[in-house]
């Protein structure tokens, strides 16, 4: 499915575009994505204050009870993906995310790294965001790289910027590519509906508000591998899965969080 090349980029940027991966997928995907706009779940949030254009609408965990989300989270091309991609005997769903920017969304999505957010550590993780737009100007943008880095980005609210723990000095200050392009090298790609591209839980990205006349509808798929393993944060995590009852150093439990590859029998 993947070639040596793709995993390559991957490993060494944290990030890789997937041409044509869902291909076939696509009208499942924005049907996904349309159910859940129609019935959004307990953390669905809009992301814009009052007065500003447009509308930014993200949701997740909502798998379970959406078909068509556990449909694709479960037997779509990502699951195979992640397992080469992650280099792992085994593939583990973690969540579904659904991210739209109507047309006239001004607001871009911050800088950050997902990993800080999340209760699981490890190097063997992957997110898959699919596209069912065309996309010229609201690209995924990623810091090569910057899976790497020794400390991870302090975690913000996307409403209002606000830091999401209270403990700032294990992380690193939210950076800012454009204001330093020489030290923060951007990667981004013009898509088509059933591109993806596939990121480490640490890489950093962000994307462009959508001022365009079109709107901007993906569908992230996230899997965790071999090493991943439950860790405490500093605080309420993003998606918080209350009630886990997991302690650090274990696997994520597999009632809640499927192993999907190798395929169950």
């Amino acid at each position: 499915m993947l070639n040596a090349d793709q995993i390559e980029a991957f490993e060494r940027d944290g990030a890789v575009c997937l041409r044509g991966l869902f291909a076939e997928w696509v009208e499942r995907i924005a049907e996904a994505i349309e159910a859940n706009m129609r019935d959004p779940g307990p953390y669905a949030a809009e992301n814009l204050n009052a007065g500003e254009s447009g509308r930014f609408f993200d949701d997740y965990c909502n798998w379970q009870r959406i078909s068509a989300l556990e449909s694709l989270i479960r037997r779509s091309p990502a699951v195979e993906a992640a397992a080469a991609l992650m280099r792992s005997r085994s593939v583990q769903v973690f969540h579904d995310h659904v991210l739209v920017k109507e047309p006239g969304t001004a607001k871009p999505t911050p800088w950050h790294q997902d990993a800080p957010y999340y209760f699981v550590d490890g190097m063997q993780t992957v997110s898959f965001w699919i596209p069912v737009d065309p996309v010229e100007q609201t690209t995924l943008r990623v810091i090569a790289g910057s899976h790497r880095w020794e400390k991870m980005v302090l975690p913000v609210r996307w409403l209002n910027d606000e830091s999401f723990y209270v403990d700032r000095d294990e992380y690193l200050p939210v950076p800012d590519p454009d204001a330093e392009p020489d030290r923060y090298p951007v990667v981004e790609w013009r898509m088509q509906p059933g591109d993806a591209v596939a990121f480490h839980f640490r890489t950093v990205h962000g994307a462009r508000g959508n001022l365009t006349a079109g709107r901007r509808r993906a569908l992230s798929l996230r899997y965790v591998g071999d090493d991943a393993r439950y860790v405490t944060r500093p605080g309420r995590t993003s998606p918080p899965f209350p009630g886990h009852g997991m302690r650090d150093g274990e696997r994520l439990r597999e009632d809640w969080f499927p192993m999907v590859y190798p395929a169950p029998a």
